[in-house]
């Protein structure tokens, strides 16, 4: 039995096809081959970019600040003063170095001032925080001063986690925006440092109330 032959009229067909496959190809690998790579193009296209109407979209630094003296991963960072919102500051300007033994002298002059801090077990006093010998100064366990602007050095001694977050950017709020110098509270800016512990509240929800 013979093969079937191929209908002959299908030759021109299938070579046609074979050619203009071939021309084709040769077309885009010439286009493909005289392009430059994505990495060049993007640096001559930033190179060639006009700044001169360039907005600036960073957000002025407040004055009321001072660095920290830690470092984030990015560097040095800022954060608000504090003695300017302390409304007895400076502590001097009333104590002095002569001591006067007064029973009850923290009630009578600070009424207002309920310590609640520390638990029932250590609970902290006074002079726990505040420097004996310069008032305007807190201390730390190892009888170092403390600025006042530099409140989280204070409180870091004990919460050091959470001055950890801090100094990292997960505790804590940024008080500018993003673009620029990073600019977070402090940590009586939010917390009360006698008693720091927030009241337990509902979070905010904006569903629809139940009725």
């Amino acid at each position: 039995m013979s093969k079937p032959e191929i209908n002959k009229c299908l030759y021109p067909i299938f070579l046609s096809c074979i050619i203009l496959g071939l021309f084709i190809f040769s077309f885009l690998s010439t286009a493909f081959s005289n392009q430059e790579g994505v990495t060049k193009q993007y640096k001559k296209a930033v190179q060639k970019m006009d700044r001169a109407g360039q907005v600036n979209a960073e957000t002025q630094v407040p004055k009321n600040i001072v660095r920290v003296l830690d470092e984030d991963q990015g560097g040095h960072f800022f954060t608000e003063a504090r003695k300017s919102e302390i409304k007895r500051f400076r502590c001097s300007s009333c104590h002095n170095d002569k001591m006067v033994s007064i029973q009850g002298a923290a009630d009578l002059s600070h009424a207002d001032i309920k310590v609640v801090h520390g638990g029932k077990e250590k609970p902290l006093s006074c002079n726990t925080c505040h420097s004996t010998e310069d008032r305007d100064f807190l201390t730390t366990g190892k009888d170092t001063r403390i600025d006042p602007d530099h409140v989280y050095q204070m409180c870091g001694q004990c919460h050091f986690r959470q001055k950890k977050d801090w100094i990292g950017g997960a505790h804590g709020k940024r008080i500018i925006f993003w673009s620029g110098e990073r600019v977070v509270m402090n940590c009586t800016s939010c917390h009360n440092p006698h008693s720091p512990r927030f009241a337990e509240r509902w979070p905010k929800t904006y569903s629809v109330p139940l009725k």
